[in-house]
């Protein structure tokens, strides 16, 4: 999803980069591209330094979370998706989550992936200690080729971590019983900072081919 950066559409428009421009498909969201078959017509041009990239799900009709041990997940808020360069309002205390999201596309079947910044505030109790922000992007890929994800903290290297995910086994335990939408993500925790983030703090995830999600902390 993308914006031009001339123009005041906070949701944005679903659009393929192609080298260093972005094509604009004939879709209103992602969840509408899935749906009518992945086959969209395509709209105008920009170059990639004339828009903005936004979360490729704003809305999404759930979001299950799996820890790094990925036996079950719980629900996180809907309301809480913010995208990259977002300024996040965290809780005092809050840490960053590196973890990787897959985004559910037509037939229950996975459609893509992206970076995702499961943040949690220790300080807090229960589910509220994720409830106030997941910060996603900022492409989406339909193959995940990288092998890995990395995190920094105000430029200084943090953490890595695997990608190595059995998503078709978590797609099958996320749909037992219900039906998957297009738009649903499911996410991956794979590791969890151990400091506390204060206000000002740039947090940047990367991995090879979904680029860089930056967010700094209100």
């Amino acid at each position: 999803m993308f914006s031009p950066r001339d123009m005041d559409l906070p949701r944005g428009w679903p659009g393929r980069i192609d080298g260093e421009r972005v094509v604009q498909l004939a879709a209103q969201t992602l969840q509408a591209f899935f749906t009518g078959g992945g086959g969209a017509r395509e709209h105008a041009e920009y170059r990639l330094d004339e828009v903005e990239l936004r979360p490729p799900v704003l809305n999404p009709p759930t979001i299950r979370f799996f820890g790094h041990e990925g036996t079950d997940f719980v629900f996180l808020n809907t309301a809480s998706v913010t995208g990259p360069e977002d300024a996040v309002a965290a809780p005092r205390g809050v840490h960053y989550g590196l973890a990787i999201a897959a985004v559910v596309g037509a037939d229950e079947g996975i459609g893509g992936f992206t970076l995702a910044n499961a943040w949690v505030a220790p300080s807090l109790v229960g589910a509220k200690q994720r409830d106030f922000a997941l910060s996603l992007g900022p492409t989406l890929v339909t193959e995940l080729e990288a092998h890995d994800a990395r995190v920094s903290v105000n430029g200084e290297f943090r953490a890595s971590a695997p990608l190595a995910v059995d998503w078709e086994r978590l797609r099958s335990h996320a749909a037992a019983n219900t039906t998957l939408r297009p738009g649903d993500l499911l996410v991956v925790g794979l590791g969890r900072g151990e400091s506390t983030l204060a206000p000002g703090d740039v947090v940047e995830l990367d991995a090879d081919g979904i680029g860089n999600l930056r967010n700094t902390i209100a």
